[in-house]
């Protein structure tokens, strides 16, 4: 990981929350650190670990994160403790899954330094296709961007405007990420600025849930699916997201 060689604070702050992680977050972490290249002393990393019993932490102490702990099954507290405690002038946010391509951050500096977006989204790419999963995540992309307007899987934006906007919202434990993007791009609307999608930068996300569950999980399981995107049903949120197995 890149280390500050400056008094100054960074450009960006990394957020990445972090539950029993140490199969990826190395991959995550590395990808930050080739990404980061072009800015030296300008990027920390924040690691929120939340629950954690496995070598997650070790791994992320020898990237050069910066660690906080989180307790508790919600992923709009964990990120907004960690981004309380970012320094950053831009303020990103990925999972620990999920691995950012090496021109990611020349790609959010150059969108955001020319003054017309608020902060967006990512491409995004699976690990691995079937056309269980492709359906899955074209049905997932319409909802997004076609419904809502809006892109996800990793999440950048101005710290000020993230704080202006009051970060993730605590009472959601689950779509947080849809909601904080939709709320985002409508304050962007207000000063003359709009929600844009990274195309010529992407990540790459794991298939776990995909491996364990089956590749038509998502397109079977509707009532899972609608409970899920209330943003308030705890067992569904749970089950799919905070008591997933990593093994």
């Amino acid at each position: 990981m890149v280390r500050r060689i400056s008094t100054q604070a960074p450009k960006f702050s990394i957020v990445v929350p972090a539950r029993d992680e140490e199969r990826f977050i190395g991959r995550c972490l590395d990808a930050i650190r080739v990404a980061a290249e072009s800015y030296p002393g300008q990027v920390e990393v924040i690691v929120a670990l939340n629950r954690c019993t496995d070598r997650t932490e070790e791994i992320a102490r020898s990237f050069g994160a910066r660690i906080i702990e989180v307790d508790g099954k919600n992923l709009s507290v964990i990120r907004n403790a960690a981004a309380r405690v970012a320094t950053g002038e831009i303020l990103i946010t990925i999972d620990a899954d999920s691995f950012m391509s090496p021109n990611m951050l020349a790609e959010i500096e150059r969108r955001l330094a020319s003054g017309k977006f608020i902060g967006g989204g990512v491409a995004i790419w699976p690990d691995r296709v079937s056309p269980g999963i492709f359906i899955s995540g074209v049905l997932i992309a319409l909802l997004l961007l076609v419904r809502r307007g809006v892109s996800g899987g990793l999440f950048w934006t101005c710290r000020r405007d993230f704080e202006a906007i009051g970060g993730f919202d605590e009472s959601l434990v689950a779509v947080e990420d849809i909601d904080f993007a939709v709320r985002l791009r409508a304050y962007g609307r207000t000063l003359g600025k709009r929600f844009g999608t990274v195309w010529n930068a992407r990540i790459i996300t794991s298939s776990r849930k995909f491996d364990r569950l089956g590749d038509w999980f998502l397109l079977k399981n509707f009532k899972l699916v609608r409970a899920i995107l209330t943003g308030t049903d705890e067992p569904s949120a749970n089950f799919f997201f905070y008591d997933f197995p990593r093994t």
